[in-house]
């Protein structure tokens, strides 16, 4: 830079160009051949690393400490355990299918995770969120299959048991369908249909990790999820209204859930059942009130307050020692029998019909536990690896589908109790899933009386967080409209669509707002700031000078196929010169000039004269030199390298040079590809430089030596 300065008065001074390293690129097969040996070398070391990478806890449970840990992860454990307990049951009405399932699904869920997880704080368990788009699925097959949606009342335990072994015990006939060679009735469907897409997820998740695939999950903006949840909020709230006034209507299934809900929902009303709204309202007001507590008075309770269960406890014995399903018709969530269901295959016949719904699945339950480990990892000062994190929650899905359960994922209101409860590692998830299983083994069948309306009021209570972001919509256009604008288009799709349709609408719109940016970026006309070699845009900065006659452009975006045209357009607006519409007004005005001289030499009685033309002077332009200062161009793509070379030759036509300065090596490699410097780059001297300053003085250097010449032919 300085040399250059130092020869700003000498002629056609060239800069100095600087040398590329020679980097020698390794042959395809001979890269390959060196993988494969590294993959097929087997050794104690390395045996004993793949084993700790696919087990992390063999790792970090040796090490631990315990005196200082074990308070903390046996107090986080026991909470969310605590919590997990009603969760797991009122989340199986989101998934249509029995409460036992949502106990097994936790109890799996938190053993997988404690030997797999990078993470020490992440909860992964049931999510409210995953339940609903499992339960999608299993209302829409379950009515394809010809089963009734109605409200059936509460199966039995012997019913329940015919359903899980696929056995038929009692002498009343019911609907059933063949699956795996026996006869399915409802519920067993119901679990089939969602262990089957729970299978799914988890193999895709698998296949994501093993091809590290895990690059999928940046196309999830945060606007877009947080759309994308709060829209998915609304449905379970609209989905979970029903149970609060005792409806017994059948779920919607398919486009428009939130609108054909709430019609189903009004045009029922008179079928209220007082007693499951007078419930309902009593538990609202407590858990409502109990979070209002635990908000204000966070930083004085050490642990919070085990609201859902001591609902949960109040309402099963008001539920039991009132009687209110036998005299009131409330509906109960019925038998939950102990112990553990056996282990079965699931129906690889139904997987065909769920394969796509299983990819929304395993991208959003990836996308959730990956960012949620990252971030309480940033927060506690240690780091996650997010290609086993897609391991892990991948087995999270695929071992516990043979045991009778579904989809499962990181959910943030129980990571953020575990960290703030003191959990210091992923032992709290075995403490957690030791809660589940004393549930699972003994006290199972003491919610058999409790009213499906309290466990709806759970669920919707626990929306609370995300439904309040509709406070938060101001704040977002402030800070950026298209953010908002993508939150508000994801949100509005996921409720008033599909969930399904509404996450492929999010991520569509979030991606076409970045191409929309990518064409139709930022442009401007740089000055330089005075006595210095810093140049800046004209419109934003005051006190700036343009150099005499050289424009020097700024686009700050890709130039690629897609934006191609909008570079030219904002290129031409700005100098106020398009190198055709030139040409052909000069054209048109020589032929003017032409049919003028000819016409005045026929008035002055001249003959064989057509070749004498005394020419009008073409007008002569502002600027003489373009700089495309190219700092703010990430990449150029085959079509970027033609409109340059376009640019240059179309300009020269005209008399004016065009040259780029700040270009990246990615942009000058393209550039020497495609010979845009000539051959054998002879002119890259002359055509690339290395700062805007550098351009401008070449450019001035040029521009004397050419009037020079021009004098002196003319002397």
């Amino acid at each position: 830079m300085d040399e250059v300065s130092g020869v700003a008065e000498t002629p056609l001074a060239t800069p100095p160009l600087l040398e590329r390293r020679v980097h020698q690129r390794k042959l395809t097969v001979s890269v390959l051949k060196s993988k494969l040996r590294q993959g097929m070398t087997c050794s104690g070391p390395r045996v004993r690393s793949t084993l700790t990478g696919f087990f992390p806890v063999v790792r970090w449970l040796p090490k631990y400490k315990l005196k200082e840990y074990i308070w903390g992860d046996i107090m986080s454990g026991l909470i969310i355990g605590i919590i997990l307990v009603p969760q797991a049951i009122a989340y199986c009405l989101l998934a249509g299918v029995q409460p036992i399932y949502g106990l097994l699904t936790s109890f799996y869920a938190n053993i997988i995770y404690f030997l797999m997880g990078t993470s020490r704080h992440v909860s992964v368990g049931i999510f409210s969120l995953m339940s609903l788009m499992i339960g999608q699925v299993v209302v829409r097959e379950v009515f394809l299959a010809g089963f009734d949606l109605n409200e059936d009342p509460t199966p039995s335990g012997l019913d329940l048991l015919n359903d899980t072994l696929n056995t038929n015990l009692t002498e009343d006939p019911v609907p059933t369908v063949e699956l795996r060679g026996m006869r399915c009735g409802k519920e067993c469907y119901a679990i089939s249909v969602a262990v089957a897409v729970t299978f799914l997820a988890g193999i895709y998740q698998i296949l994501m990790a093993v091809f590290r695939l895990g690059f999928v999950s940046v196309y999830l903006s945060g606007p877009m999820l947080d759309g994308f949840a709060t829209g998915a909020s609304f449905t379970i709230l609209t989905v979970q209204a029903k149970y609060l006034l005792g409806l017994k209507i059948p779920r919607h299934q398919g486009y428009g859930t939130v609108v054909a809900t709430w019609i189903g929902i009004f045009s029922n009303i008179h079928k209220t059942n007082l007693c499951d709204l007078i419930t309902s309202a009593i538990c609202i007001t407590i858990l409502v009130a109990a979070k209002e507590i635990q908000d204000r008075y966070k930083d004085r309770l050490k642990i919070p307050l085990p609201t859902e269960l001591v609902v949960v406890a109040g309402a099963t014995l008001a539920s039991h020692f009132g009687e209110f399903n036998a005299n009131y018709h409330s509906s109960v969530s019925g038998h939950i029998p102990t112990g553990f269901i056996p282990p079965q295959v699931p129906a690889f016949s139904l997987m065909p019909r769920v394969a796509l719904d299983a990819i929304p699945l395993a991208v959003i339950s990836f996308a959730f536990t990956v960012s949620l480990s990252e971030m309480f990892a940033k927060k506690n000062g240690y780091t996650v690896r997010p290609n086993q994190e897609m391991l892990a929650i991948g087995c999270c899905n695929v071992i516990p589908s043979f045991f009778h359960c579904f989809t499962t994922s990181a959910a943030l209101a129980k990571t953020m109790v575990k960290d703030s409860t003191g959990c210091k590692t992923q032992l709290s998830s075995l403490i957690s899933a030791l809660v589940v299983l004393l549930v699972l083994l003994f006290f199972a069948p003491l919610f058999s009386s409790l009213q499906k309306c309290v466990l709806a009021c759970i669920i919707i209570v626990s929306l609370r967080g995300a439904l309040r972001k509709f406070k938060d919509v101001p704040a977002k256009w402030r800070d950026s409209r298209s953010d908002a604008i993508v939150w508000l288009v994801t949100m509005a799709a996921t409720a008033l669509i599909s969930v399904e349709h509404g996450l492929i609408i999010g991520i569509i719109f979030s991606m076409s707002c970045i191409i929309y940016k990518t064409q139709n970026p930022k442009v401007s006309l740089l000055g330089r700031v005075s006595d210095t070699d810093l140049y800046e845009d004209l419109e934003e900065y005051k006190n700036l000078t343009p150099p005499p006659r050289i424009k020097i452009f700024r686009f700050q975006a890709p130039l690629y196929y897609a934006n191609k045209e909008s570079f030219l357009k904002s290129l031409y607006k700005a100098v106020g010169v398009e190198p055709f519409l030139e040409l052909t007004n000069r054209s048109k005005a020589d032929k003017k000039g032409k049919d003028k001289s000819k016409k005045q030499a026929k008035a002055n009685g001249e003959k064989n004269n057509c070749n004498i033309y005394i020419g009008l002077a073409q007008r002569e332009l502002e600027f003489h030199t373009i700089v495309l200062d190219c700092s703010a161009i990430p990449f150029i793509d085959s079509t970027g390298m033609a409109t340059f070379k376009g640019l240059v030759k179309e300009y020269k036509e005209i008399g004016v040079s065009v040259i780029l300065a700040g270009c990246n090596t990615s942009v000058i490699d393209i550039l020497q590809k495609g010979q845009f410097f000539g051959k054998d780059d002879n002119n890259m001297s002359n055509l690339l430089f290395y700062t805007v300053h550098a351009a401008v003085l070449h450019a001035n250097q040029t521009s004397t030596a050419a009037e020079s010449r021009a004098d002196d032919s003319t002397v």
